[in-house]
């Protein structure tokens, strides 16, 4: 595939900062072919809450069907965001799909395999430019592809007009 007609590949959560990246992808890659994809994490029905009782214990589980339940709803979102983002990206000249997809490892990494498996010319990824120790134990999907990726990372911070690569 030569290097023009391979498709961007835009990080997509269903906010402002993601509304944002979809603009500056169709600025800087205008008719290009992009791939829109929201990351959604199964299992997180599986991870106990609250605290553990006072003998240490954590609370159990919930049963496998809510587990599937809550699976289920978490992709069924993940598409509709999706499919917001490519309607978005359509809107502004870009020739996008939309991808929901699970998450096997971290949001970076899934996206990295995805640009990967998709031949992507670049990654376009919002940053909602959380620094410091809040960065640290939240995240930083945009610093972990800036630090792993291969390909070209596209950040937009905030809602604003400036990106940086």
């Amino acid at each position: 595939m030569a290097a023009g007609d391979a498709p961007v590949v835009i990080a997509y959560d269903g906010s402002d900062v993601a509304k944002a990246a979809v603009r500056h992808a169709a600025e800087l890659f205008p008719g290009r072919r992009a791939v829109l994809v929201t990351v959604w994490e199964p299992g997180l029905a599986l991870l106990p809450v609250g605290p553990p009782d006072s003998l240490g214990t954590m609370p159990m589980p919930p049963n496998p069907e809510i587990v599937e339940e809550v699976d289920d709803a978490q992709h069924d979102h993940a598409t509709r965001v999706a499919d917001e983002g490519a309607e978005l990206a359509n809107s502004l000249g870009l020739a996008a799909e939309a991808h929901s997809v699970a998450d096997d490892l971290d949001v970076a990494d899934t996206v990295i395999d995805l640009a990967r498996d998709r031949g992507a010319a670049a990654i376009v990824v919002g940053s909602h430019g959380i620094s410091g120790l809040r960065s640290h134990l939240v995240g930083g999907v945009s610093r972990k592809l800036i630090r792993h990726s291969e390909l070209p990372v596209v950040v937009t911070r905030g809602g604003d007009a400036s990106a940086t690569a």
